[in-house]
């Protein structure tokens, strides 16, 4: 069995590893819209999803999970500057 410890951090350090964090998601987002010559992800899942896309389920499952992970830690970060 492991066991987790917790180390403190600085508020400022993990703003700055989410930011760098969300950044590469982003990056990752937009390679995908623009290999599928798209500019919104709501619309790119949409006609993946609808079969307009052949054979962009895997970057369709990249990409919600890609939007799920940015939402994450938006979220996060919100609590953060809150506290």
């Amino acid at each position: 069995m492991r066991i987790m410890k917790s180390i403190p951090v600085e508020k400022d350090v993990l703003v700055d590893l989410v930011d760098s964090k969300l950044r590469l998601i982003n990056q990752d987002i937009q390679q995908i819209l623009e290999k599928w010559n798209y500019k919104s992800a709501t619309t790119f899942l949409y006609d993946a999803r609808n079969g307009e896309l052949k054979e962009a389920e895997d970057d369709a499952v990249c990409m919600r999970n890609l939007l799920d992970d940015r939402d994450a830690l938006l979220v996060k970060k919100e609590e953060w500057s809150i506290a």
